[in-house]
């Protein structure tokens, strides 16, 4: 299958052909069809499937033939990244159409913004809290809005997004075309759908598996010895960039600086940045400035980089899902990835909820000299530490006419503590565990 059949004009049909576009992808194939036939849509599709063009190829097509100055498209999307990089897709998809785009988020100043409303766009890519901000001022007008995107829908919500997504609607024409799209789909997503797509198609494109060009490895290891073995796994790694998720801002940052003294281009993306400092560090990723970046989930969602050769979860995400998320960072473009989690103690009931949500077990690597603990450490700690309130009292009996031995009458002695005893429960996943070397490691 080709996009001839989607009958693209031919200044369109030149720009796909520019991008390096061959093929459509799934998601592309199965959802174009219904967006340029006026279909409300449902796309559920993880991250690196060809998303951003299942909506903005059909759009331009649509858009291009007249276009006046008004704003007849918007793209809602939850960070300021994403915003970025749909922008420039469509930048590139509508070259020679006349269409004009523009960003709208906070965290740099207006005036740009309300020059390009005052010049006339037809397209806006918005995120919520600075897009609602010009609404309250009045300073854009959405009655002319055709067609509404609301893509990750997800991060959206995880980022407390609805209220805000709620209130923008209100100021577009009830009779419109709306796009929601998502990679996971809990109930308040479906909630969302059910209240603002009528009649929806719904397009869903291997939710639960991961790209099959991802090869994935767990590692155990403890806690303390994480940032050791990432030091020992990044030496062994020649190919492409790598992508670190970490829990936290503050680890995100601690993280990238060991890597950087330890010799690595690394850099860290994590929320408290400016907008200045993330877009530089965005694009010093992208034309390998730096390669090795460490994210927060909710940075990494705006980051599309076709050569991230592998993603290493530092820590493990909330959920199944998100996992599946973030791997689909790598085995982009039809390029082979893989991804490697480190996993201690307490990941162990997140490991079964992935392999349960894949339907399958996921390979286990040993590597020599890191190991994880074979119990809790804080279960570890506790039997070390003396009880609360200190040794339980041992009442003597003294013989008659005798003293008790330590010469005071009616004193108490402590009784002597057993050593407690060990645990021997081992990881479940053990028997799928082998001593491997994906990575030339010994």
């Amino acid at each position: 299958m080709s996009f001839k059949q989607f009958k693209f004009t031919s200044q369109i049909a030149a720009n796909i052909s520019k991008c390096g576009y061959e093929q459509p992808t799934p998601i592309q194939e199965q959802a174009m069809p219904k967006v340029m036939d006026g279909y409300d849509l449902l796309g559920l599709a993880q991250t690196g499937t060809g998303k951003t063009a299942a909506f903005a190829l059909p759009i331009i097509q649509r858009l291009s033939k007249e276009p006046h100055g008004k704003v007849r498209a918007l793209v809602v999307a939850p960070t300021r990244e994403l915003a970025e990089q749909i922008n420039e897709s469509f930048q590139e998809l509508a070259k020679g159409t006349g269409l004009r785009t523009v960003t709208v988020y906070g965290g740099v100043g207006k005036n740009g913004q309300l020059q390009k409303f005052r010049q006339g766009v037809e397209v806006v890519i918005a995120c919520p809290g600075r897009l609602l901000d010009h609404l309250n001022n009045h300073d854009l007008n959405l009655d002319k809005v055709e067609t509404l995107v609301l893509d990750e829908a997800d991060q959206m919500f995880d980022m407390g997004f609805f209220p805000d997504i709620r209130r923008i609607l209100k100021h577009l024409p009830r009779q419109r075309q709306t796009l929601l799209f998502s990679a996971t789909m809990p109930a308040d997503i479906r909630k969302l759908a059910d209240d603002t797509l009528t009649d929806p198609v719904e397009v869903r494109i291997k939710l639960e598996q991961p790209l099959e060009l991802i090869s994935q490895v767990l590692i155990p290891v403890s806690k303390r010895q994480k940032a050791t073995l990432l030091i020992h796994l990044l030496k062994q790694t020649h190919d492409g960039s790598t992508l670190i998720f970490s829990r936290t801002k503050y680890g995100a940052k601690n993280l990238a600086r060991k890597l950087d003294k330890a010799g690595f281009r690394a850099a860290a993306l994590q929320g408290n940045m400016s907008q200045n400092q993330r877009q530089r560090t965005l694009t010093g990723f992208r034309d390998g400035d730096f390669t090795v970046l460490v994210a927060t989930d909710i940075a990494a969602r705006g980051i599309d980089v076709s050569r991230v050769g592998q993603v290493i979860n530092f820590d493990l995400p909330s959920t199944a899902e998100a996992y599946t998320h973030r791997i689909g960072r790598t085995g982009r473009a039809e390029r082979s990835g893989r991804a490697v989690s480190f996993i201690c103690y307490d990941d162990h009931a997140m490991i079964k909820a992935i392999e349960r949500l894949q339907g399958r077990s996921i390979e286990r690597l040993t590597v020599e000299g890191f190991a994880m603990e074979t119990e809790a450490p804080q279960k570890q700690q506790r039997r070390q530490a003396p009880p609360r309130g200190g040794a339980k009292k041992k009442t003597t009996t003294r013989r008659p006419g005798k003293q008790a031995r330590s010469g005071g009458k009616g004193r108490n002695t402590q009784a002597k503590k057993r050593p407690g005893k060990s645990s021997n429960k081992k990881f479940d996943g053990r028997r799928a565990s082998k001593k491997g070397n994906i990575f030339g490691l010994s």
